[in-house]
């Protein structure tokens, strides 16, 4: 999410005629955009922020410094407070303003300004891209945002607080976004929401059994030129079996799935306020795999959870070996402030939850390395999106069920789906070869 955001700021101004800078040295305006899903990312951007005053304003003194994003939304004015050199906060339902703040502060008058309010609409104002640094006929995926914030309020989470409600964009709206998009050369399109399932949950009645996220991937597949469909993130509860029976039924919609569990203990899921227990996740497992065999299947799981004990800990590793991921972003449990979570007893010590999480990793990369290992000698179709940023010398792309491929360079291959060799495999990673003819 945070990614789009900062993209469409950046495309925005481009289009006022900004340039973006190779360097924060040589910028005239900076822009953190932030998180607040955990407090460690709140401290280092703001640490950043400190850094950038102290170094960057000593070169130029006239550089505009801002804050956008959801620690921007939770703490809107104290951040000028505590940084005086702030000239700007934004919050997560002004971004699409940002270039008109730029201007006022740009015209002379350097007063801060915090904007953090809510407003109608905001949800289909997200709408600019760049697209391989304004080559569009050279991009190969793109992002498109399809609803903003949230009603599930999980325990452990502040997004609610800082995105706002549900509030979701038109089927029509999203639709001519994307073909746009696909006009300039984009093969796939990757649907954006905090919780993406929940699309139109309100706003459009299930048609012939159709939910209107359902509704929405048929209309999006619909897209002349367009090649593939992804989406993130979901939520469990919102896998009804239509959303499962549309990956038989469309086949631009890639077979995989990121479901976060978070844990594996009933106690936990309910003391976290998830919605759905063990047993109908596997079950959800189960329906997937059975649609899609090959689904590749990843998930979001956090350690440490206030009152986890080390049984509660057990049934998310047994999890973790009863659906074998393909991989898991595994986190520590990270108290924020306001949440039902952080004022809960037995809260666990940093030690703790450090080492869990070293014994969760373990096994999710043992569980996960059989999945890749299974696809060494077959066939993959990759989408070719550009040099590997490790290593240039070689192209990478990411197959359908969403593991990232490398492989040597051929003329005029990006932007194209292609099918390669697994030779061998890495940590998470698909090394390839040339198909045979």
């Amino acid at each position: 999410m945070n990614e789009r955001d900062s993209e469409a700021v950046a495309a925005q101004l481009i289009a006022k005629g900004y340039t973006l800078a190779p360097s924060e040295a040589s910028a005239d305006v900076i822009l953190l955009n932030t998180c607040s899903v955990r407090d460690f990312a709140e401290q280092k951007a703001f640490h950043k922020m400190q850094n950038l005053a102290a170094e960057v304003r000593r070169r130029n003194s006239k550089v505009i410094l801002g804050f956008m994003g959801c620690m921007a939304q939770s703490r809107g004015r104290q951040l000028v407070d505590q940084l005086p050199d702030v000239d700007l906060v934004i919050g997560t339902q002004k971004i699409h303003h940002t270039a008109e703040y730029l201007d006022r502060l740009l015209s002379g008058v350097r007063q801060p300004i915090v904007e953090v309010g809510t407003e109608d609409g905001s949800e289909a104002a997200i709408k600019d891209h760049i697209l391989s640094g304004n080559s569009a006929e050279k991009s190969a995926s793109a992002f498109v945002s399809i609803m903003q914030g949230c009603n599930q309020h999980c325990t452990f989470c502040i997004v609610p607080d800082t995105r706002g409600a549900e509030r979701s964009r038109t089927i029509e709206d999203i639709v001519a976004e994307c073909r746009q998009l696909v006009e300039k050369g984009v093969k796939e399109i990757t649907l954006l929401g905090q919780i993406v399932t929940s699309f139109g949950k309100r706003e459009i009645p299930v048609k012939e059994g159709k939910s209107g996220f359902v509704q929405l991937l048929e209309a999006v597949h619909a897209i002349d030129g367009l090649e593939r469909i992804r989406f993130t993130a979901p939520h469990p509860k919102g896998y009804g079996d239509d959303l499962v029976a549309a990956y038989g039924q469309l086949p631009k919609l890639c077979e995989s799935a990121h479901i976060p569990a978070q844990s594996g203990s009933d106690r936990i899921l309910k003391l976290m306020h998830r919605g759905y227990t063990r047993a109908r996740f596997i079950e959800l497992i189960h329906k997937l795999r059975a649609q899609k065999p090959q689904m590749g299947i990843t998930t979001d799981l956090i350690v440490g959870f206030p009152g986890e004990t080390e049984e509660d800990f057990k049934e998310t590793l047994s999890l973790v070996q009863e659906v074998e991921f393909d991989n898991a972003y595994i986190f520590k449990y990270s108290p924020r402030k306001d949440t039902p979570a952080a004022a809960m007893p037995d809260q666990l010590s940093e030690d703790a939850k450090e080492e869990r999480h070293a014994r969760l990793l373990t096994l999710v990369n043992e569980t996960g390395m059989r999945h890749y290992q299974g696809l060494v000698g077959k066939t993959v179709e990759v989408l070719v999106e550009g040099p590997s940023r490790k290593n240039p010398a070689r192209m990478a792309g990411r197959t359908r069920c969403n593991k990232i491929a490398l492989f040597d360079p051929v003329p005029g291959q990006e932007g194209k789906l292609i099918e390669l060799i697994v030779n061998r495999t890495g940590l998470f990673t698909l090394y390839c070869g040339k198909k045979s003819v």
